[in-house]
């Protein structure tokens, strides 16, 4: 036995070892492949599916800037993490596997439309933090949570039906989650065929957790900031920066992939993109990605002026596009990088998610409080989680999609710069809320969807929004193509 499992050790370093010779190929052929990817996408792009010309850039970047990302974690894994970046994320994100394809195919021969690319799950809303305007704060303490058998039924289902490998798992905090001795981890090692990003506020990841997600080797944990120290203790509690940066340096030593997550509000908004957070949290922390979520006034009350202003959204969104094309970073806004996913990813369309609860609601989006399923109703009914996906909620999403942006041709494509259904183009969710007749997920959503005060300055928000951006998209997007058609 003794001997069998030394064998295979040294079969497994020998496989690392060849694998590092084929990275190291890749990183030095890199640039050049990228100015081939360039040509075949971006100057042959079909303007229709992808969009047009600058779109087709803004996908080339962020896209190439992914790839760029998962080396820097090859680079610094452990060797779990390497295993898997290779096998699983490079090998599904670059090329995507027979398996997959063929799932893919099947379900659009049944369906005629190609499945959601991926879910974010919420298996507990529990959590140790109890930070100013989070959506998960605004309901009640006590909650319920899925159990490791809910969890399991979900993430087999979405992996055989839809050939979906990659799930988001949020909270909540999802590292107190926990049935039985099995935790959010304990999931990740059962399912080594998917790619896990956890959000998390980073405070319970200790030197054992650390080396535990280094084992599996298929997560990766973006950690909640504010800014730095003074906004992050403001918003979470004294102390949370300290145990944050504690965390940073735990998952370096393990070798684990992390990023941030950053919710941007009128106080900090420019600071989360500013050159000064940029150098700190990836050139000297290791965070190899950002994802910036603008404060939406949903779940904590009506707090409308809070979200970040219209000209301060358009200064945003200059300055990300910057740290993506020129300092080649991976960060996605939620809002202002419509471009990179060609609009609204909710309601479970193509190449877009959907979302559970600790209760099992299905929501078209984690910002959409609104929804008609719940994975247990489903069960009960000898139903599946694609089921969900044609709601009169879901295909109404879709369907406002297709009207708004996407698969069409660039000259009446909705601008994609303000591409949220709940927040960019409010009047049109709010009806399709009333429409359908969608359960409010906590009580805050529905006072929301009848306060007339709140429906108002949406509105005026949405208006002022359109006025900055759509000359934006206009100039930069539709007559930069008319000018390279014209050439």
């Amino acid at each position: 036995m003794k001997t069998s499992t030394m064998k295979l050790s040294e079969f497994i370093a020998k496989q690392i070892a060849n694998l590092s010779s084929i990275i190291k190929a890749w990183k030095i052929a890199l640039p050049p492949l990228e100015k081939v990817a360039y040509k075949y996408f971006v100057d042959k792009g079909d303007p229709i599916e992808v969009g047009p010309r600058r779109q087709r850039e803004d996908k080339f970047y962020i896209g190439s800037n992914i790839v760029r990302a998962a080396f820097k974690a090859y680079d610094n894994g452990s060797p779990a993490v390497r295993d898997r970046m290779i096998n699983l994320f490079l090998r599904e994100f670059l090329m995507k596997s027979n398996k997959r394809k063929e799932k893919m195919k099947k379900f659009e021969e049944e369906y005629g439309t190609m499945p959601p690319t991926f879910i974010t799950l919420s298996p507990g809303g529990n959590c140790n933090l109890r930070c100013k305007d989070c959506y998960a704060a605004s309901v009640t303490k006590g909650l319920p949570s899925l159990s490791f058998e809910d969890v399991e039924r979900v993430l087999k289902e979405k992996y055989e039906k839809w050939g979906s490998w990659f799930t988001v798992i949020s909270g909540g905090e999802p590292f107190l989650w926990r049935d039985g001795d099995l935790d959010v981890i304990e999931v990740a090692r059962h399912h080594p065929e998917q790619y896990f990003l956890v959000y998390t506020n980073g405070t319970l990841i200790d030197e054992e957790k650390a080396k535990r997600l280094a084992e599996v080797g298929n997560i990766t944990t973006a950690i909640s900031v504010e800014g730095f120290e003074k906004e992050t203790d403001e918003r979470r509690g004294k102390g949370t920066y300290k145990r944050i940066l504690t965390a940073f340096e735990n998952l370096r030593n393990a070798g684990v992939p992390f990023g941030i997550s950053v919710t941007a509000t009128p106080e900090n908004a420019e600071l989360l993109i500013s050159k000064e957070m940029i150098k700190f949290y990836f050139d000297e922390q290791g965070a190899l990605y950002e994802w910036l979520f603008q404060y939406m006034p949903i779940g904590r009350g009506v707090e409308v002026e809070h979200q970040v202003s219209p000209l301060v959204r358009t200064k945003m969104w200059a300055r990300e596009q910057e740290i993506v094309r020129k300092e080649r970073l991976f960060l996605a806004d939620f809002w202002n990088g419509g471009t990179f996913s060609s609009g609204c990813i909710a309601g479970g369309r193509t190449g877009g998610y959907l979302y559970i609860d600790w209760n099992g609601n299905i929501y078209p989006c984690v910002f959409v409080p609104f929804w008609k399923d719940n994975v247990y109703d489903l069960k009960k009914e000898g139903k599946t989680l694609t089921d969900a996906l044609y709601s009169d909620l879901f295909k109404g999403v879709r369907d406002w999609q297709l009207s708004y942006n996407l698969m069409r041709k660039p000259d009446v494509r909705g601008n994609e710069i303000r591409p949220c259904f709940i927040r960019d183009h409010h009047k049109e969710a709010h009806d399709l809320f009333i429409k359908t007749g969608a359960k409010s997920g906590y009580p805050s959503a529905a006072i929301c969807l009848h306060d007339q005060d709140y429906y108002n300055k949406m509105i005026q928000y949405d208006e002022k929004l359109a006025e900055l951006l759509d000359p934006i998209w206009e100039e930069q997007y539709l007559e930069f193509d008319e000018k390279e058609d014209k050439k």
